[in-house]
């Protein structure tokens, strides 16, 4: 096992599936759960930032006539909504999990207490980080990166719809090339759009490793968490 503790971030929109109706997919929900329990299976302590894009995103906020700030916040809540659903389908398969929040809401989740996320750690537990670091104007990739500072993980798994990092958008252009491997530098002078500035600096400066690689394709959680190349790794 080459980690041993672990930051997965997950997008929002991951959740939708291949559905137009519903913001959160059954059958998603599972897939992401069984591959979260094999790693676990595997003794990995692991925790989890989800976004909330398949319900509301801040940026929207401005075509809606809403205050930025105020739209940040309501993405936030869309977060804690996509981290409770999470939450229940990882129960419903055996696992021990607490929900921490960076807005108080206690009669769903936890305050994000540092020491107490990294016991919950300790223990076996899943922990997942809903409502971002609590503040407006920052992203839950930021949220994913300083969480994973936070609590000590090695390395942060940004799980997305395509296998790795490309010199363009491999959706678009067939010709795309995967990069294996980048050093923080090359991604940001390639201009590489991996993460927001802030999420990026934050694991550059703390030495904290980055792996981008497709959540969607069975078994690559653990092939990551194992070492096995299935991915882009940034460090």
């Amino acid at each position: 096992m080459k980690f041993k503790r672990i930051l997965l971030k997950l997008s929002g929109e991951a959740l939708m599936g291949g559905s137009k109706t519903n913001s959160i997919d059954h059958d998603i929900l599972d897939q992401y759960t069984a591959e979260i329990k094999a790693v676990k299976d595997q003794g990995v302590e692991l925790a989890i930032v989800i976004g909330g894009g398949n319900i509301f995103r801040g940026g929207q906020a401005e075509n809606l006539g809403i205050d930025r700030v105020q739209g940040d916040y309501m993405g936030m809540l869309a977060t804690v909504i996509n981290a409770m659903a999470l939450q229940s389908a990882l129960e419903r398969h055996g696992l021990y999990t607490r929900l921490m929040s960076g807005i108080k809401m206690e009669q769903v989740c936890e305050p994000f207490i540092r020491r107490r996320a990294i016991r919950h750690l300790e223990k076996g537990r899943i922990v997942i980080f809903g409502a971002g670091i609590g503040n407006p104007y920052f992203t839950t990739d930021s949220t994913a990166s300083l969480r994973a500072v936070e609590i000590q993980a090695q390395v942060v798994l940004k799980g997305t719809r395509v296998d790795g990092v490309y010199t363009k958008d491999p959706e678009k252009f067939p010709d795309a090339v995967r990069y294996k491997q980048l050093s923080f530098q090359e991604a940001y002078e390639k201009g590489l759009n991996i993460m927001d500035m802030t999420a990026f600096t934050l694991c550059k400066e703390n030495k904290l490793p980055i792996i981008v690689f497709d959540m969607n394709r069975k078994g690559n959680l653990l092939k990551v968490v194992n070492g096995e190349e299935a991915g882009t790794l940034i460090s």
